[in-house]
C-alpha cells in the first residue's frame, strides 16, 4: 500500500464511529403508564439512565401517561403503530387491569421486548398473631373464610396471590375476604393495627416492620428462598403457589423486524452492563431478565394464567 493510500485508510479509521456509537439507538421514548414515583416510573427512569450512561441509546426520554392500571397508556402505544422508537414499561399489574377493566386493547397490540425485574410477594401477620406458619394460617382461614387479608387494589398482584393461596388451602376464592387498599401505607397500617388477620405485598413494603419485630412473614411467593429474606416459600410449606410482580418492556405494534432485533439487542447489552447490575443491587430488584421469543411466549402464558386466577376470584368472565 503506498503512502497516499495508507494515509487515506488511517483517516477513514479515525473518522469512523466506534462500534458502540455505530450501534447506538437514537431518540428513544419510554412511556411510564402511571404517575411519577411509582414502580413503572422508577423502572422507566432506571432504564433511561442505564441506556444513556452506557451509550447504548441516546437521548432517551421518559414520559408519564397515568390511569386505569396502565391501560390508558397501552391504548396510546397501540396508536403509535410502526414507531420503532416508542417503548412502554409494563408488568403483571397491567395484565390484570386489561382483564378487569375490559380493555379493548390488550398486549397482543404491542411488540414484546423483555422482562426486566420482579418482586416476590409475602404474606405477613402481626407479631402477636397465633399463626406461626402457612399451615397454621390456612387452618384458621379454612375454619373461617371471612378471615380478612389486606393488599393492594382489587384485581392486582396482591389480590391474585391471595386467590392462589385460598385455592391451595382449599378455600373458595370467591368467598375469601380480601380487603383492598390504594396504597402500601394503608395496608401496613391495617395489619399493624390488627384490623386484618394478615396482609400481602412485596417484601419491601414490610421489611422495616419485619426487622423491627412488629410483623412476621408467613411465606414468600418465590420458587426458592431469597437471599436477605428470612422466610420460607409457600411451596416448601406444601402450597404450590408462585407469583412475581414482574416488570417488562414492550414496543409499539407493527414495527420492522430489524427494529425489534435492535431493541432486543440493546436491552440484552444493557442487562449485562455494570450500570444495570449496580442498579438492581442498589434498588433491591430481583433480576428476572427474559427477552425475545421467550418473553413473547411468557406474556401469552401469563395473560392466560392471570385470567384464570381472576375468573376464580370472580373478577373476570
Amino acid at each position: 500500500m503506498n503512502k497516499a493510500a495508507l494515509l487515506a485508510a488511517l483517516t477513514l479509521t479515525a473518522l469512523a464511529p466506534s462500534a458502540a456509537q455505530a450501534q447506538s439507538l437514537n431518540n428513544l421514548r419510554i412511556m411510564a403508564p402511571a404517575s411519577p414515583g411509582g414502580g413503572w416510573d422508577q423502572t422507566s427512569r432506571a432504564l433511561q439512565t442505564a441506556l444513556q450512561t452506557t451509550g447504548i441509546a441516546k437521548p432517551v426520554q421518559v414520559f408519564n401517561v397515568p390511569g386505569a392500571g396502565g391501560t390508558i397508556g397501552l391504548a396510546q402505544l397501540a396508536n403509535a403503530k410502526g414507531d420503532g422508537s416508542q417503548l412502554m414499561t409494563m408488568g403483571l399489574v397491567m395484565v390484570g387491569a386489561i382483564i378487569t377493566n375490559g380493555s379493548k386493547v390488550d398486549l397482543s397490540k404491542t411488540t414484546p421486548l423483555a422482562r426486566l425485574t420482579g418482586e416476590y410477594e409475602v404474606l405477613v401477620v402481626p407479631a402477636g398473631s397465633p399463626h406461626k406458619n402457612m399451615k397454621d394460617f390456612a387452618a384458621a382461614w379454612k375454619a373461617n373464610n371471612g378471615l380478612a387479608i389486606a393488599g393492594g387494589s382489587a384485581g392486582g398482584t396482591d389480590h391474585m396471590l391471595v386467590g392462589l393461596l385460598a385455592k391451595a388451602a382449599g378455600i373458595d376464592p370467591r368467598k375469601m375476604n380480601y380487603v383492598p387498599f390504594s396504597g402500601g401505607g394503608e395496608t401496613l397500617a391495617a395489619v399493624l393495627g390488627n384490623q386484618v388477620a394478615g396482609a400481602v405485598a412485596g417484601y419491601g413494603e414490610f421489611e422495616a416492620q419485619v426487622k423491627a419485630g412488629k410483623l412476621r412473614v408467613i411465606g414468600i411467593s418465590s420458587p426458592k428462598r431469597q437471599a436477605g429474606i428470612d422466610a420460607p416459600t409457600f411451596r416448601e410449606q406444601g402450597y404450590k403457589v408462585e407469583l412475581s410482580n414482574w416488570r417488562g418492556i414492550v414496543a409499539a405494534p407493527g414495527i420492522k423486524a430489524a427494529d425489534r432485533a435492535k431493541l432486543v439487542e440493546a436491552l440484552d447489552k444493557m442487562h449485562e452492563s455494570k450500570e444495570w447490575q449496580d442498579t438492581l443491587k442498589t434498588r433491591g430488584w430481583t433480576d428476572l431478565y427474559l427477552s425475545g421469543p421467550k418473553y413473547s411466549l411468557f406474556l401469552k402464558t401469563e395473560a392466560a394464567r392471570a385470567k384464570g386466577i381472576l375468573q376464580e376470584i370472580g373478577l373476570a368472565k
